[in-house]
């Protein structure tokens, strides 16, 4: 594999669950056992009733596109090379947003536009970490 030098996530107790469903192709987030309310970054407690009963779920991997930005720079040298690209906020069909890359789509506001149907694409990135990505479905 080809070594990556982007920054990347190091995850600790609470989120290793999530990236572990992300390198196996199966991504899972938290549901409030009280609430019944997937929650979307990993936590300790719950937003909605501070319960620490949380569950890792699996989920559909589908959503749409709530906003977007297309990036042209970027200040670290890592990304100089992929501009211009798109950085998308993403809301998934269980109802969290998630903000992600959007890959296999124009970077061009023509091309992308809120409301357009996504499905994840996992990218392994390095052997330990693969990242959440959407692209058009």
């Amino acid at each position: 594999m080809v070594e990556y030098k982007k920054p990347l996530p190091v995850p600790d107790p609470v989120t290793k669950p999530f990236w572990d469903s992300l390198k196996t192709h199966a991504m899972q987030l938290q549901k409030g056992s009280k609430s019944g309310r997937f929650v979307y970054y990993p936590r300790a407690i719950s937003p909605y009733d501070m319960s620490e009963e949380l569950v890792w779920t699996p989920v559909s991997g589908r959503g749409v596109v709530h906003a977007f930005t297309i990036p042209h720079r970027h200040p670290n040298p890592a990304f100089g090379g992929e501009v211009p690209y798109v950085v998308a906020l993403v809301e998934l069909d269980e109802g969290v947003r998630m903000l992600t890359n959007l890959v296999g789509v124009d970077p061009t506001p023509e091309a992308v536009q809120v409301g357009l149907p996504v499905e994840i694409v996992y990218d392994d990135v390095t052997d330990e970490i693969t990242l959440p990505k959407f692209k058009p479905r």
